[in-house]
């Protein structure tokens, strides 16, 4: 039997996210795309192929039909939204619409209608005059997963072939990092990652390489305590708990070729520090994993990009490579008990 497919999800439908899923679906032979089927309003989305002159066929169809009716047209699963944004122009109409995709995405892979769910960029501004209650697309996400429950402690991977990386704080002022980096932060992001890393990506003994916080990873405290008095101890405390984890290294010493090959995955301490590495070897074939949910997320490491859509100039690469991820991350054996 064929694993079921991956359910991609609407995005904001003023971005390039609609534009990127048919581009895709044309391209999903040399590509070597899985089937997948997007969660949105099929007249918009035959709208966008029209407005953009792309000979993409669409077929409305139930979960259960789209591993059939994926060779011949792009499968459309309706999320009960009509949307009317214009490419390039946000409307707040639409956040209903980008909000049920992405519940119907993660109801479809917890009922088993899909294997994973991959979420096409948000403008969380847009969801956020409509009332959306949540910082960012993977908070809810966590929240539709803890369905209730203990809250979750979700993590933010960038993944290309040459390179892993997950940021231990995100989205915050750099000035505020020193005062959030602490021992348990940066030991439960790695215990996390360390078990994703086994069971969604099959690599038994995953090899972590530790960042410093500071230049030179404080150079024996001259540069900054922290390295020191919260990193080394967090690296000791992943140690004790068999994680094959090192470091604190210079973060300016660890991304070239020879030092990439001698780890799986990097654990930077702020966020730029992780993504420039990975946005400089692959910017246009990056993608975003959410590991420590209870199903598997990918998305194109890009924004909506407002300001190009509708125009026929955006590249589906990133999309490309998180819909072969994700499908990848279903096919590992433990995957059926995870």
């Amino acid at each position: 039997m064929p694993a079921p497919p991956l359910a991609l999800t609407q995005g904001d439908p003023a971005g390039i996210g609609p534009e990127l899923a048919l581009l895709a679906w044309r391209e999903r032979q040399q590509r070597a795309l899985p089937a997948f089927a997007c969660i949105t309003d099929i007249d918009h989305l035959a709208q966008t192929a029209q407005r953009l002159g792309l000979d993409v066929p669409l077929i409305s169809c139930e979960w259960d039909a789209v591993n059939r009716c994926f060779a011949k047209a792009l499968p459309v699963i309706a999320h009960g939204h009509a949307v009317t944004a214009m490419p390039g122009r946000p409307d707040q109409a639409s956040a209903a619409g980008t909000i049920g995709s992405i519940t119907s995405a993660v109801a479809a892979v917890r009922q088993g209608q899909a294997s994973a769910v991959v979420t096409s960029p948000i403008a969380k501004s847009v969801l956020y005059a409509a009332g959306f209650a949540h910082p960012g697309h993977t908070e809810f996400l966590a929240h539709l997963a803890a369905d209730g429950g203990a809250p979750l402690h979700p993590v933010m991977m960038l993944w290309c072939e040459d390179l892993a990386v997950v940021p231990v704080t995100i989205h915050i002022p750099l000035r505020s990092v020193p005062d959030a980096l602490t021992q348990d932060l940066i030991v439960e992001t790695g215990r996390i990652v360390a078990g994703e890393l086994s069971r969604r990506f099959g690599i038994a003994a995953p090899r972590i390489a530790v960042s410093g916080l500071n230049p030179h990873a404080g150079e024996g405290g001259a540069l900054g305590r922290e390295d020191d008095e919260v990193v080394a101890p967090a690296i000791a405390r992943l140690r004790a708990l068999g994680i094959e984890a090192r470091g604190p290294y210079p973060a300016d010493t660890m991304f070239h070729a020879r030092a990439r090959a001698g780890y799986d995955v990097a654990l930077a301490m702020y966020h730029d520090q992780a993504l420039i590495p990975i946005k400089t070897i692959a910017f246009d074939e990056g993608v975003n994993v959410t590991l420590g949910l209870p199903f598997i997320r990918t998305s194109p490491d890009h924004g909506t990009a407002f300001d190009i859509a509708g125009q026929g100039i955006a590249r589906p690469d990133s999309l490309c490579a998180a819909l072969r991820l994700a499908a990848r991350m279903a096919a590992q054996p433990a995957q059926a008990s995870a």
